[in-house]
C-alpha cells in the first residue's frame, strides 16, 4: 500500500452524470483507470446543481433536465503519478474540466482490519 503524507496533487475532473466512455460511465471508467494505475483513492461526488461551458442548468428539482447532474471525480497522488495518466484521462473526455491544486495530506490510512 502507497503511503501519502506531505505535499501532494488535488486533481478534480468536472463532467456530466451521462458523459460516457464507450459502453460505460465516464466517471466510473476513470475509477477504474485510477484503481488499475494504483492510486491512493478516488471519489466521485454528484452535483445537486450546477452548469457548465453551455451555461444549461442542471438541477435534481426539475425531472426534465435531471439526467445530466454535474459529477466531479477527485484524486489525491503524487505530481508524478498524475502526469503519467494525463493523456489516458485526455483521450477518454470530450469536454468537461480538469483542474489540479497543491495540497498538503495530514492522514492517509486504511480501517483497522481491513
Amino acid at each position: 500500500m502507497t503511503k501519502l503524507s506531505g505535499e501532494q496533487v488535488l486533481m478534480r475532473i468536472f463532467i456530466g452524470e451521462s458523459d460516457k466512455h464507450g459502453h460505460i460511465s465516464l466517471y466510473e471508467a476513470l475509477v477504474e483507470l485510477f484503481r488499475k494505475e494504483g492510486f491512493a483513492g478516488a471519489t466521485v461526488l454528484r452535483g445537486i446543481a450546477g452548469f457548465g461551458a453551455h451555461s444549461v442548468y442542471h438541477t435534481d428539482k426539475l425531472l426534465r433536465l435531471s439526467t445530466d447532474l454535474p459529477i466531479v471525480v477527485e484524486v489525491v497522488d503524487s505530481q508524478v503519478k498524475i502526469d503519467a495518466v494525463m493523456d489516458k484521462i485526455d483521450a477518454m473526455m470530450t469536454g468537461g474540466m480538469i483542474t489540479l491544486e497543491k495540497t498538503t495530506v495530514i492522514r492517509y490510512s486504511t480501517r483497522e482490519g481491513k
